[in-house]
Protein backbone atom coordinates (compact mmCIF):
# COMPACT_ATOMS: atom_id res chain seq x y z
CA UNK A 1 0.00 0.00 0.00
CA UNK A 2 1.29 3.47 -0.89
CA UNK A 3 2.48 5.36 2.22
CA UNK A 4 0.01 8.21 1.63
CA UNK A 5 -2.85 5.75 1.27
CA UNK A 6 -1.74 4.04 4.44
CA UNK A 7 -1.92 7.32 6.36
CA UNK A 8 -5.37 8.00 4.87
CA UNK A 9 -6.53 4.58 6.08
CA UNK A 10 -5.26 5.40 9.57
CA UNK A 11 -7.15 8.72 9.47
CA UNK A 12 -10.37 7.08 8.23
CA UNK A 13 -10.30 4.41 10.92
CA UNK A 14 -9.68 7.04 13.58
CA UNK A 15 -12.70 9.02 12.35
CA UNK A 16 -14.71 5.79 12.26
CA UNK A 17 -14.02 5.24 15.95
CA UNK A 18 -15.33 8.72 16.72
CA UNK A 19 -18.52 7.91 14.80
CA UNK A 20 -19.16 4.50 16.36
CA UNK A 21 -18.53 5.82 19.89
CA UNK A 22 -21.39 8.25 19.36
CA UNK A 23 -23.88 6.06 17.52
CA UNK A 24 -25.92 5.32 20.63
CA UNK A 25 -25.98 8.83 22.05
CA UNK A 26 -27.53 10.69 19.14
CA UNK A 27 -30.22 12.16 21.39
CA UNK A 28 -27.54 14.03 23.37
CA UNK A 29 -25.57 15.40 20.42
CA UNK A 30 -25.36 19.05 19.43
CA UNK A 31 -26.99 19.30 16.01
CA UNK A 32 -27.02 22.35 13.73
CA UNK A 33 -28.82 22.95 10.44
CA UNK A 34 -26.56 24.38 7.71
CA UNK A 35 -29.62 24.79 5.50
CA UNK A 36 -32.87 22.91 4.95
CA UNK A 37 -32.29 19.13 5.33
CA UNK A 38 -28.52 19.64 5.66
CA UNK A 39 -27.25 18.92 9.16
CA UNK A 40 -23.94 18.97 10.98
CA UNK A 41 -23.22 17.46 14.38
CA UNK A 42 -20.37 17.61 16.83
CA UNK A 43 -19.49 14.10 15.56
CA UNK A 44 -18.91 15.45 12.03
CA UNK A 45 -16.57 18.08 13.43
CA UNK A 46 -14.73 15.72 15.78
CA UNK A 47 -14.27 13.13 13.02
CA UNK A 48 -12.98 15.80 10.64
CA UNK A 49 -10.55 17.09 13.26
CA UNK A 50 -9.21 13.55 13.77
CA UNK A 51 -8.65 13.13 10.03
CA UNK A 52 -6.93 16.47 9.54
CA UNK A 53 -4.74 15.99 12.62
CA UNK A 54 -3.57 12.58 11.39
CA UNK A 55 -2.88 13.78 7.86
CA UNK A 56 -1.28 17.06 8.93
CA UNK A 57 1.08 15.28 11.31
CA UNK A 58 2.35 13.12 8.45
CA UNK A 59 2.22 15.80 5.74
CA UNK A 60 2.36 19.28 7.31
CA UNK A 61 2.75 21.04 3.94
CA UNK A 62 -0.38 19.52 2.36
CA UNK A 63 -3.66 21.40 1.91
CA UNK A 64 -7.18 20.30 2.87
CA UNK A 65 -10.63 20.70 1.38
CA UNK A 66 -13.03 19.44 4.04
CA UNK A 67 -16.81 19.60 4.30
CA UNK A 68 -17.00 21.32 7.67
CA UNK A 69 -13.85 23.47 7.78
CA UNK A 70 -13.49 24.30 4.08
CA UNK A 71 -10.20 25.04 2.32
CA UNK A 72 -7.04 25.08 4.41
CA UNK A 73 -3.57 25.70 3.02
CA UNK A 74 -2.17 26.01 -0.49
CA UNK A 75 -0.37 23.04 -2.01
CA UNK A 76 -0.24 20.77 -5.05
CA UNK A 77 -1.33 18.06 -2.61
CA UNK A 78 -4.96 18.49 -1.51
CA UNK A 79 -6.82 16.09 0.78
CA UNK A 80 -10.56 16.09 0.03
CA UNK A 81 -12.47 15.02 3.13
CA UNK A 82 -16.01 14.11 4.10
CA UNK A 83 -15.82 13.04 7.76
CA UNK A 84 -19.37 11.66 7.86
CA UNK A 85 -21.16 11.23 4.54
CA UNK A 86 -24.75 10.43 5.41
CA UNK A 87 -25.22 12.57 8.53
CA UNK A 88 -29.02 12.39 8.27
CA UNK A 89 -28.82 8.60 8.19
CA UNK A 90 -26.51 8.65 11.21
CA UNK A 91 -28.93 10.84 13.16
CA UNK A 92 -31.77 8.39 12.49
CA UNK A 93 -29.78 5.26 13.25
CA UNK A 94 -29.99 4.21 9.61
CA UNK A 95 -26.73 2.28 9.10
CA UNK A 96 -25.62 3.78 5.79
CA UNK A 97 -22.88 6.36 6.32
CA UNK A 98 -19.13 6.52 5.79
CA UNK A 99 -15.88 8.41 6.03
CA UNK A 100 -14.47 9.52 2.66
CA UNK A 101 -10.92 10.75 2.03
CA UNK A 102 -9.21 11.39 -1.31
CA UNK A 103 -5.84 12.88 -2.27
CA UNK A 104 -5.61 15.12 -5.30
CA UNK A 105 -2.13 15.88 -6.65
CA UNK A 106 -1.72 18.66 -9.21
CA UNK A 107 -5.43 18.44 -9.93
CA UNK A 108 -5.49 14.67 -10.44
CA UNK A 109 -7.03 12.19 -8.01
CA UNK A 110 -4.39 9.72 -6.82
CA UNK A 111 -5.66 7.89 -3.72
CA UNK A 112 -9.00 7.22 -2.07
CA UNK A 113 -10.40 5.67 1.10
CA UNK A 114 -14.03 5.09 2.02
CA UNK A 115 -14.70 3.50 5.40
CA UNK A 116 -18.06 2.16 6.52
CA UNK A 117 -17.66 1.86 10.31
CA UNK A 118 -20.89 -0.10 10.83
CA UNK A 119 -20.07 -2.88 8.36
CA UNK A 120 -16.32 -2.44 9.00
CA UNK A 121 -15.75 -2.28 5.24
CA UNK A 122 -12.65 -0.43 4.12
CA UNK A 123 -12.54 0.51 0.43
CA UNK A 124 -9.12 1.66 -0.79
CA UNK A 125 -7.63 2.62 -4.15
CA UNK A 126 -4.61 4.22 -5.77
CA UNK A 127 -4.42 5.41 -9.36
CA UNK A 128 -3.28 2.57 -11.59
CA UNK A 129 -3.35 0.04 -8.73
CA UNK A 130 -7.02 -0.96 -8.69
CA UNK A 131 -9.51 -0.87 -5.82
CA UNK A 132 -10.10 -3.25 -2.91
CA UNK A 133 -12.49 -3.76 -0.02
CA UNK A 134 -10.86 -5.31 3.03
CA UNK A 135 -7.96 -6.38 0.76
CA UNK A 136 -10.25 -8.11 -1.78
CA UNK A 137 -9.93 -6.76 -5.34
CA UNK A 138 -13.04 -5.28 -6.91
CA UNK A 139 -14.43 -4.87 -10.42
CA UNK A 140 -17.56 -3.15 -11.68
CA UNK A 141 -20.48 -5.37 -12.65
CA UNK A 142 -20.80 -7.17 -15.98
CA UNK A 143 -24.37 -5.97 -16.51
CA UNK A 144 -24.83 -5.46 -20.26
CA UNK A 145 -27.67 -2.94 -20.38
CA UNK A 146 -30.06 -0.81 -18.36
CA UNK A 147 -32.61 -3.58 -18.66
CA UNK A 148 -32.08 -5.61 -15.51
CA UNK A 149 -29.67 -3.07 -13.99
CA UNK A 150 -29.80 -1.86 -10.38
CA UNK A 151 -28.99 1.85 -10.06
CA UNK A 152 -28.27 4.12 -7.15
CA UNK A 153 -29.13 7.81 -6.88
CA UNK A 154 -29.58 10.68 -4.48
CA UNK A 155 -32.73 12.79 -4.24
CA UNK A 156 -32.42 16.59 -4.30
CA UNK A 157 -32.86 17.99 -0.80
CA UNK A 158 -31.95 21.69 -1.09
CA UNK A 159 -34.26 24.49 -2.19
CA UNK A 160 -31.98 25.47 -5.09
CA UNK A 161 -32.17 22.02 -6.72
CA UNK A 162 -34.69 21.39 -9.50
CA UNK A 163 -36.80 18.57 -8.13
CA UNK A 164 -39.14 18.29 -11.11
CA UNK A 165 -36.29 17.73 -13.57
CA UNK A 166 -34.70 15.18 -11.29
CA UNK A 167 -38.00 13.32 -10.92
CA UNK A 168 -38.25 13.07 -14.70
CA UNK A 169 -34.85 11.36 -14.85
CA UNK A 170 -35.90 9.12 -11.98
CA UNK A 171 -39.12 8.20 -13.78
CA UNK A 172 -37.20 7.23 -16.90
CA UNK A 173 -34.72 5.02 -15.06
CA UNK A 174 -37.48 3.33 -13.07
CA UNK A 175 -39.10 2.33 -16.36
CA UNK A 176 -35.86 1.06 -17.92
CA UNK A 177 -34.19 -0.85 -15.05
CA UNK A 178 -34.71 -3.54 -12.44
CA UNK A 179 -34.83 -0.85 -9.77
CA UNK A 180 -33.35 2.30 -8.24
CA UNK A 181 -32.04 2.65 -4.68
CA UNK A 182 -31.48 5.82 -2.66
CA UNK A 183 -29.49 4.82 0.46
CA UNK A 184 -28.42 8.39 1.28
CA UNK A 185 -24.61 8.39 1.22
CA UNK A 186 -23.11 9.14 -2.19
CA UNK A 187 -19.59 8.03 -1.23
CA UNK A 188 -20.86 4.55 -0.37
CA UNK A 189 -23.05 4.45 -3.47
CA UNK A 190 -19.97 5.04 -5.62
CA UNK A 191 -17.99 2.43 -3.69
CA UNK A 192 -20.86 0.00 -4.36
CA UNK A 193 -20.61 0.71 -8.10
CA UNK A 194 -16.91 -0.13 -7.90
CA UNK A 195 -17.82 -3.33 -6.04
CA UNK A 196 -20.45 -4.35 -8.61
CA UNK A 197 -23.25 -4.10 -6.03
CA UNK A 198 -24.80 -1.31 -8.09
CA UNK A 199 -24.53 -1.24 -11.88
CA UNK A 200 -24.62 2.55 -12.01
CA UNK A 201 -25.22 5.77 -10.09
CA UNK A 202 -26.27 9.31 -10.89
CA UNK A 203 -26.81 12.42 -8.82
CA UNK A 204 -26.84 16.18 -9.25
CA UNK A 205 -25.67 18.93 -6.93
CA UNK A 206 -22.93 17.05 -5.09
CA UNK A 207 -19.75 18.49 -3.57
CA UNK A 208 -16.18 17.34 -4.27
CA UNK A 209 -15.93 15.53 -0.92
CA UNK A 210 -19.04 13.49 -1.79
CA UNK A 211 -17.52 12.18 -5.02
CA UNK A 212 -13.73 12.28 -5.11
CA UNK A 213 -12.73 9.00 -3.46
CA UNK A 214 -15.68 7.01 -4.80
CA UNK A 215 -15.30 8.20 -8.37
CA UNK A 216 -11.62 7.22 -8.41
CA UNK A 217 -12.66 3.79 -7.14
CA UNK A 218 -15.17 3.35 -9.96
CA UNK A 219 -12.49 4.16 -12.53
CA UNK A 220 -9.96 1.86 -10.87
CA UNK A 221 -12.57 -0.93 -10.92
CA UNK A 222 -13.00 -0.60 -14.69
CA UNK A 223 -15.98 1.75 -14.75
CA UNK A 224 -16.60 5.15 -16.30
CA UNK A 225 -17.31 8.48 -14.60
CA UNK A 226 -18.60 11.63 -16.26
CA UNK A 227 -20.80 14.67 -16.14
CA UNK A 228 -24.36 14.50 -17.46
CA UNK A 229 -23.08 15.26 -20.96
CA UNK A 230 -20.23 12.77 -20.66
CA UNK A 231 -17.62 15.44 -19.92
CA UNK A 232 -14.92 15.22 -17.30
CA UNK A 233 -15.78 18.28 -15.18
CA UNK A 234 -18.03 16.39 -12.75
CA UNK A 235 -15.85 17.20 -9.73
CA UNK A 236 -16.28 20.93 -10.39
CA UNK A 237 -19.93 20.85 -11.52
CA UNK A 238 -21.19 18.35 -8.97
CA UNK A 239 -23.28 16.33 -11.43
CA UNK A 240 -22.14 12.76 -11.95
CA UNK A 241 -22.80 9.49 -13.74
CA UNK A 242 -20.75 6.45 -12.68
CA UNK A 243 -21.30 2.95 -14.01
CA UNK A 244 -19.81 -0.01 -15.80
CA UNK A 245 -19.03 0.99 -19.42
CA UNK A 246 -22.14 -0.44 -21.09
CA UNK A 247 -24.57 0.88 -18.51
CA UNK A 248 -22.75 4.23 -18.44
CA UNK A 249 -23.38 4.86 -22.14
CA UNK A 250 -27.08 4.03 -21.80
CA UNK A 251 -27.43 6.24 -18.73
CA UNK A 252 -25.70 9.02 -20.63
CA UNK A 253 -28.32 8.89 -23.39
CA UNK A 254 -31.08 9.28 -20.81
CA UNK A 255 -29.38 12.15 -18.96
CA UNK A 256 -27.86 14.16 -21.84
CA UNK A 257 -31.08 16.10 -22.55
CA UNK A 258 -30.89 17.51 -19.01
CA UNK A 259 -27.19 18.40 -19.09
CA UNK A 260 -27.66 22.07 -20.02
CA UNK A 261 -29.99 22.62 -17.07
CA UNK A 262 -27.21 21.45 -14.76
CA UNK A 263 -24.27 23.06 -16.60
Amino acid sequence: MHPMLNIAVRAARSAGRVITRNMHRVDTLTIESKQRNDFVTEVDRQAEAEIIQTLHKAYPDHAFLAEESGQQGDSEFVWIIDPLDGTTNFLHGFPQFAVSIALQVKGRLEHGVIYDPVADELFTCSRGEGVSVNNRKLRVSKQKSLSGALLGTGFPYRNDQELDIYLETFRQFIAKTAGVRRPGAAALDLAYVAAGRLDGFWEMGLKPWDMAAGALMVREAGGLVGNLDGGDNWLKKGNIIAANPRVFHEMLQVLKPYAERYA
